[in-house]
């Protein structure tokens, strides 16, 4: 019997998407980051502006659930963003960033349920 509860507490796009946002924001402002934009709507990419040691640099953040491998990117869409900040003389990162349910990776992600984190910071493009 399919079960509608497990629906209903499993985390939307757009929530996954904030996880994602914080957990990146989160590991930016250890690392002494500058903001001089954050957009946290969904496909709505760069999702933040930062500048360090003077660097501007885009940062695309992905949120995934396991078994996707959070460090994989859409090539195409980075291009795009490789070639808007060169307009602005600015690097550009992506920060994939994997979720899956943490008492067993291979069962539903859901909200009820302690959740474990993919996220190796920052990857250089």
């Amino acid at each position: 019997m399919f079960d509608l509860t497990t629906l209903a507490d499993k985390p939307s796009e757009q929530e996954l998407h904030q996880l994602a946002m914080k957990t990146v924001g989160d590991d930016l402002i250890a690392q002494g980051y500058e903001f001089v934009a954050v957009n946290s709507e969904l496909k709505k990419d760069p999702q933040f502006v930062c500048k360090k040691e003077k660097q501007l640099i885009f940062i695309v953040v992905k949120a995934t659930v396991y078994p996707a491998n959070p460090k994989d990117y859409d090539q195409e869409l980075l291009d795009k963003i490789k070639s808007h900040a060169e307009k602005y003389d600015a690097s550009v990162c992506f920060a994939g960033v994997g979720f899956a349910r943490a008492d067993n990776y291979d069962l539903p992600l859901i909200k009820s349920k302690p959740y474990a984190i993919n996220y190796e910071g920052l990857q250089d493009l």
